[in-house]
């Protein structure tokens, strides 16, 4: 059985791409692919085709690319904050200082990981910062970039953060498996 990932890495990425680079455009980058019409948001999907089209966004948008992933990568933050986290647990995160925050929100993140991560293997260190390590991350190529290209994983990261343990968050991703590095590297800083 192929390795499946959250749909959301495809469908937050629809209304962005809309919006950005027309109706047209989006068709004819998800169609190749499979994605049209759109997988259903209850079913985690193949993270192959997931893959195939962040890397065509890439490759046929590159003058977008990073502003339409870190947009979907937002969106699909805030699906998580408003389907997937309790409120109960989203207002504990945000009465507590971010040094106690931290350590919960990334647990909880590392918890459930598989869903944006696919075959991919999340780890953690750190509590100011965070680093968030995503091994063999399925979304970008080895070789495919001189810089790094996981927006939309930085993004969602960014937005957990920025919205449950610091307003001031800020995602970094300081490596990429894109560039031929072991692992994505994502800084989480508040300070």
């Amino acid at each position: 059985m192929p390795a499946r990932i959250g749909p959301n890495a495809v469908l937050q990425l629809a209304p962005v791409m809309d919006r950005m680079v027309g109706e047209a455009a989006r068709h004819a980058l998800f169609a190749p692919v499979g994605f049209d019409p759109l997988p259903g948001a209850e079913a985690m999907i193949d993270e192959r085709p997931v893959a195939a089209l962040h890397r065509a966004l890439r490759r046929d948008h590159p003058d977008v690319a990073d502003r339409i992933a870190r947009s979907a990568g937002a969106a699909t933050g805030d699906y998580i904050l408003a389907n997937r986290i309790p409120r109960a647990a989203q207002t504990l995160l945000r009465a507590l200082p971010a040094s106690l925050a931290a350590p919960l929100l990334t647990r909880a993140i590392l918890a459930h990981g598989w869903t944006f991560c696919g075959s991919g293997q999340l780890t953690a260190t750190g509590r100011d910062p965070v680093t968030f390590s995503l091994e063999s991350n399925p979304i970008p190529q080895v070789g495919e970039s001189a810089t790094p290209v996981c927006h939309w994983h930085a993004a969602c990261f960014e937005r957990l953060f920025a919205r449950l343990v610091h307003r001031r968050s800020q995602v970094i991703e300081t490596a990429c498996c894109a560039t031929g590095a072991p692992a994505c590297r994502f800084t989480v800083s508040w300070r």
